[in-house]
């Protein structure tokens, strides 16, 4: 009986003294519990988990955001958007006027001979030769919408600007047996061409002393003297014996029709 009971005190003492030594272990047992719980939190979130719902305050209301975007592009479009205002219709362009009068008269002869060129119809020019220093091109362009008359040839009268008589004055000789229409006709936007020879021979001696300037008046037939233009010839200028021809479409028909000039006008 002793023996038992000593034996269950043995076992008491043996199971105190265990139980003493334990403190250690569980404490690192209770702590290590801790320690994976953390380890879970650091883990991502678990993807079957619902997603918070979206804040009212940060979030505009449904359809907002793409109503925002839409505008947005539609303005660095420069396109107008459904939200953007109608932009006003285009007015048609006026109409322009009919060229019919133009086509049916810029280039008619028999309006032309009805219709003598104005002064403000007309510019005239006169250029020098380079290839023939004595001759001179009078230049008479068309600057209207409808084509006009010219009298055969222009009236040219050379002289002396300086002198207050105006000294000597010289009619250079224009080409015989003239005949055909009345007037030489200038096509609208056309120039027309005469050529003058101061000294057809180019002699340098028997000149006529101190003639400067040419005056020009483009239709003698229908024109004011008024609206005579002068241009100066420069100085050293020599005439002799001048030749005018008639008025004709290019330069070369000029000078062929100014070599058969021998009458006086």
């Amino acid at each position: 009986m002793k023996s038992a009971l000593s034996s269950a005190a043995v076992l008491l003492v043996s199971a105190a003294a265990l139980t003493a030594c334990q403190p250690d272990s569980a404490a690192s047992a209770s702590s290590s519990t801790p320690s994976r719980q953390a380890g879970a939190a650091s883990s991502p979130a678990d993807t079957t988990a619902p997603a918070p719902p979206p804040s009212t305050t940060a979030s505009p209301p449904d359809g907002t955001a793409s109503q925002v975007s839409s505008t947005s592009s539609t303005s660095s479009s420069g396109k107008a958007g459904p939200s953007s205002a109608k932009p006003a219709p285009a007015k048609p362009s006026p109409a322009k006027p009919a060229p019919a009068p133009r086509s049916r008269y810029a280039t008619s002869d028999s309006y032309a001979w009805k219709h003598p060129c104005s002064s403000k119809q007309i510019s005239v020019h006169l250029v020098r030769r380079a290839s023939a220093p004595t001759q001179r091109v009078i230049e008479v362009r068309n600057n209207g919408a409808r084509s006009c008359g010219l009298s055969y040839y222009p009236h040219v009268v050379l002289w002396n600007a300086d002198s207050a008589t105006g000294g000597v004055t010289i009619t250079p000789l224009v080409p015989d047996g003239l005949g055909g229409p009345p007037a030489s006709p200038v096509y609208a936007g056309r120039t027309a061409y005469a050529v003058v020879d101061l000294d057809p021979s180019g002699a340098t001696k028997g000149t006529a002393f101190g003639v400067n300037e040419m005056n020009v008046l483009a239709d003698g037939d229908h024109m004011s003297s008024r609206e005579t233009v002068q241009f100066p010839l420069g100085a050293g200028a020599h005439v002799l014996k001048p030749k005018l021809g008639l008025y004709e479409d290019t330069v070369a028909r000029a000078v062929a029709s100014m070599e058969s000039a021998d009458i006086q006008p």
